[in-house]
């Protein structure tokens, strides 16, 4: 299903550029993670555009991976158009009109949209796309992975991300994000920052994340943790990087380098990575939606040498019809390894894409299978 905001490409919190996905702020390194493994779950999505041919893609297309360098993204195909790029004739990326479920839903998405900072009853939802409450409701959910009350309080979210970014006030954006008062923005802030919508304005200011750097038989390994669990794993090649990556996450906590502390929870993660031990348990401080959270717990539980396709989790979930959500939430896992989304393939058996390359993605899976 397309995106209904053809704006939605918009500074990230961090500075970077980040593609509003449904109810999901995907960084560019995860819009990169789910072309490099063709990943149609995100079709509709977003577009990708090559500079050297000026041709936009659908996540999925078959065509010649680009190089990244020569990369863009788009939240969607107009705005990909508006900015001098034409429609693959091989993806079709244009072509997403869908089941007419998925155009109700799509409608009905829209119309939230439209009417974010206006309280939007599922009866007056069902009328605007000709579905029965309880159809559009099931139906809505099964798409989307979020109800649309929770959908249109995840975009109220994201404006509110965007437009605190811009103002500095979180009162201003309170409201135009939607909000009709504070405690409404904090009852949801939890699920949806993580933090509390202040502390996220001031670019983490007043956290404490805490790190150290380990070698590993997969390079470098950075573990970053607040004082309820470790919130970030990054894989590389030079430390600094690493570093670097994290501060751009918060640029205004407190990040300070302490091997002592953080060793007890880096090493279980590097005996993994060097096949010594079977699965880093350490405690974790993950921010998502409700169903994020569910699907990473869901993964924690997948055994050690094994692998599940999409839909076998979404199975698990009993929303069988969620492959697209879970797609995403293995796409928006911050702490892969210890959430070991790296466990979920595609049901044709292809490994699909991964944070860091659909490469250490096969190296992981036939390590452990060699272990077992």
């Amino acid at each position: 299903m397309p995106t209904s905001s053809p704006e939605a490409t918009q500074p990230h919190a961090n500075g970077h550029a980040a593609i509003i996905a449904g109810d999901l702020i995907l960084t560019e390194a995860e819009a990169w993670v789910a072309v490099d493994g063709r990943d149609r779950h995100f079709d509709g999505l977003f577009v990708y555009a090559v500079e050297t041919t000026r041709i936009y893609c659908r996540p999925s297309c078959p065509a010649r991976r680009p190089h990244r360098n020569n990369v863009a993204f788009y939240a969607s195909p107009q705005e990909a158009e508006a900015a001098g790029f034409r429609a693959c004739r091989r993806c079709h990326p244009r072509h997403t009109a869908g089941t007419p479920a998925e155009q109700a839903v799509e409608q009905a998405r829209a119309y939230l949209d439209a009417h974010r900072d206006e309280p939007v009853t599922l009866d007056t939802l069902a009328d605007e796309v000709g579905l029965s409450p309880y159809h559009l409701q099931r139906t809505f959910k099964r798409l989307v992975g979020l109800s649309p009350k929770d959908y249109q309080n995840a975009r109220r979210l994201e404006a509110f991300k965007e437009k605190v970014g811009a103002t500095h006030d979180v009162l201003e954006a309170t409201f135009e994000a939607g909000f009709g008062s504070s405690r409404a923005l904090y009852e949801q802030a939890e699920a949806g920052l993580g933090m509390t919508p202040g502390t996220y304005r001031r670019g983490g200011e007043g956290l404490t994340i805490r790190f150290t750097t380990l070698a590993s038989a997969f390079g470098r390994v950075l573990v970053a943790a607040t004082a309820h669990g470790v919130c970030a794993v990054a894989l590389g090649e030079e430390e600094a990087s690493l570093v670097a990556e994290l501060t751009n996450e918060f640029p205004n906590a407190a990040i300070e380098r302490n091997d002592e502390t953080m060793r007890a929870w880096a090493e279980p993660v590097i005996r993994y990575l060097d096949g010594v031990h079977a699965h880093p348990t350490v405690p974790v401080d993950l921010q998502g939606t409700d169903f994020q959270r569910r699907v990473w717990k869901t993964l924690q539980t997948l055994p050690y040498g094994e692998t599940r396709s999409y839909g076998e989790v979404a199975e698990m979930l009993g929303r069988p019809k969620a492959v697209r959500a879970i797609s995403q939430a293995c796409a928006y896992n911050k702490v892969a390894l210890v959430v070991p989304c790296h466990r979920v393939i595609r049901k044709d058996g292809n490994v699909g894409g991964y944070r860091w390359g659909s490469h250490v993605k096969q190296r992981l899976l036939q390590q452990e299978q060699a272990l077992q």
